[in-house]
């Protein structure tokens, strides 16, 4: 229904004199044309349109009573639309019902308490998505068009947050050719790896990018919180699950076939190639110089308590089902040369100092640790693969050197393991499809925000559900020195 509602609007008084005559519809519009320098006042009740207005620029005054107009709703407060990175949740409240969105104040402001600066970075997958879940699909498509209003005319706040230059007609961040931030970084879907590369991550907000029709956009996501105490329990828990491994590997060695029942079962490698005596040895080193790698990608990445958690978890998890492999099943020795037969101990005790020195040495003959019957599967293999791939996701895609390096010294390690005859080739196949079907199945779930919020995870992936549900998104590849620079170097640098 159409009605004269020119006070709330701003206009000067002779209209208001006008819209407070006769109430009746026809006086109102043969009030205000009367008026013909004046702007007619008559607009339609509804919320987001406005009645195409004359060309004729509005008297001086109208604008300064319907700017006294607008402060006095936010009880003198400085509120107006150039300064929306100063709202309150209150003022925004106000702004909310003044678009006619009145209806998700208690959702957005009340609930989700937000402010000015979180108003300008919200984008339309924070309304589709959890924890808001708009469902109304006209009200999510009006809301956007006012945020983009909202967003145009505060360019320079945007900067100043360090957000993009707005909202695409899709409710994303869009990224220009010329945004110099666009070409930090990357994120790849192949359906079974997601990858961030080189993001960056603002103090207040943090954006990734998106892979979608060929081009870059990039999302507002939640800062990374570090959790160093979910970290600490994932430490714990490889810890416990080395320990255990340890002892297992006792009680695998007691049972181990004798070679004179059980000769080496038939095996295409190792029947074709001829065993090298030190290739094990290399074997072991190829691991450890991944293992310096990945410590020290760990150490100057920024994100590495995430990064540690992960690997921590993966690593248990993988030698936890280690364990029930080689438990349940126990081959004969691969080779002659093995001196491996069934050893007993006395007590109880006796197996404890057994796996305490199997755990102390890591289990590498570069210790001096010498194990039989944990062949179903190879935990080298599943070391240097892990190392591997921990190195080559959270290192920057045009490392390309770093990559090279780290893939050699795989594949050359799982060459020696084999060479040395001290794995059947089933072993090694066995550890390097689990190790990098977990690896990936792991990240790509841990990219997919959609999932972790999900029951279904929550119950087949309880382990991947605590560590994982406040990482949105990938983990931008960030690196910084994790110490103090020296007194010397600060008088230096500044």
């Amino acid at each position: 229904m159409l009605y004269p509602d020119v006070a709330s609007r701003g206009q000067c008084a002779s209209e208001r004199r006008c819209a407070s005559s006769p109430p009746a519809l026809l006086s109102g519009v043969i009030c205000c044309l009367s008026l013909p320098v004046r702007r007619c006042s008559v607009v339609p009740k509804h919320v987001g349109h406005e009645i195409p207005q004359r060309d004729e620029p509005p008297a001086p005054g109208a604008l300064t009573h319907g700017k006294r107009h607008y402060d006095r709703r936010f009880n003198g407060m400085a509120a107006s639309e150039d300064v929306v990175s100063s709202w309150s949740c209150k003022q925004v409240a106000l702004w909310l019902r003044d678009e006619g969105f009145g209806e998700y104040v208690e959702l957005l402001c009340d609930q989700h308490r937000l402010d000015g600066p979180s108003l300008l970075a919200l984008t339309e997958a924070d309304l589709r998505g959890p924890p808001l879940g708009l469902c109304v699909l006209g009200d999510i498509k009006r809301l956007i068009i006012a945020l983009c209003r909202l967003q145009r005319r505060n360019q320079a706040r945007l900067e100043e947050l360090g957000l993009p230059a707005g909202l695409s007609p899709g409710g994303e961040w869009s990224c220009g050719a010329a945004d110099p931030r666009c070409n930090g970084g990357e994120r790849s879907s192949n359906g079974s790896e997601l990858r961030l590369r080189n993001g960056d991550r603002s103090a207040y907000d943090s954006v990734c990018h998106s892979h979608s029709n060929g081009r870059y956009r990039q999302q507002v996501s939640g800062r990374l919180d570090p959790e160093v105490w979910k970290t600490i329990i994932s430490s714990i828990y490889v810890f416990f699950v080395f320990g255990f491994t340890s002892f297992v590997m006792v009680i695998v060695h007691e049972r181990v076939p004798d070679m004179r029942t059980y000769p080496p079962l038939p095996d295409i490698f190792l029947d074709s190639v001829p065993r090298i005596p030190w290739a094990f040895a290399m074997a072991e080193a190829c691991g450890l110089i991944l293992c310096y790698m990945g410590l020290l990608v760990l150490l100057l990445h920024k994100h590495r308590s995430i990064i540690f958690r992960r690997l921590c978890s993966l690593m248990g998890t993988v030698f936890l089902l280690r364990c029930c492999t080689m438990f349940v099943t126990s081959l004969s020795v691969p080779g002659q040369h093995l001196k491996c037969a069934s050893k007993t101990y006395e007590d109880f005790w006796g197996k404890i100092q057994r796996a305490l020195l199997i755990w102390s040495g890591g289990g590498m003959t570069l210790t001096g640790v010498q194990t039989c019957g944990d062949y179903m599967f190879s935990g080298h293999t599943v070391v240097i693969t892990l190392l591997n791939f921990f190195v080559t996701e959270y290192t920057p895609r045009t490392w390309n050197l770093i990559h090279t390096i780290s893939w050699v010294l795989n594949l050359f390690g799982i060459f020696f393991i084999l060479a040395a005859h001290e794995h059947y080739s089933i072993d090694v196949f066995i550890a390097f499809y689990i190790t990098t079907r977990l690896f990936l199945y792991y990240h790509t779930l841990a990219n997919t925000r959609a999932f972790q919020q999900s029951r279904r995870a929550r119950i087949w992936f309880p382990m991947f559900s605590f560590f994982e549900c406040n990482v949105n998104g990938p983990v931008p590849n960030q690196y910084h020195w994790p110490f103090n620079r020296p007194a010397f170097m600060r008088t230096l640098v500044g």
